[in-house]
């Protein structure tokens, strides 16, 4: 089990709570948001929309707003892949998640799952 799922359930009722929510998009994934999606310029910030839970496979994925609201691809990305200013509220909530779903990934990459 990667997630603890107490905690995961908590997480994503709060960060429904405060949306929509201010990212940063580091420049790895603005180029494959940009390869994915070669006619919408994507911009260094955006906000979180929507989030569920995909389980220990998926984690927790983030809608984001890159498009505006009638896009025809929506941008879906992993909360891993996003980072947040130390403003935005749940940062630290959305930190320790990250850490600690990237060291179980590498747990059980490291034990050939």
């Amino acid at each position: 089990m990667i997630d603890q799922h107490e905690k995961i359930d908590l997480l994503i009722a709060r960060l429904k709570e405060s949306l929509p929510i201010q990212a940063n998009i580091a420049s790895p994934l603005a180029k494959l948001l940009a390869e994915m999606s070669p006619d919408t310029p994507i911009p260094a910030k955006c906000n979180v929309t929507s989030v569920f839970y995909t389980g220990d496979m998926g984690g927790i994925i983030c809608g984001l707003d890159i498009g505006g609201p009638d896009t025809k691809n929506p941008h879906l990305v992993s909360i891993t892949h996003l980072t947040f200013h130390r403003h935005v509220p749940l940062s630290r909530e959305i930190e320790a998640y990250q850490r600690h779903r990237i060291k179980k990934l590498r747990q059980h990459h490291d034990r050939g799952y």
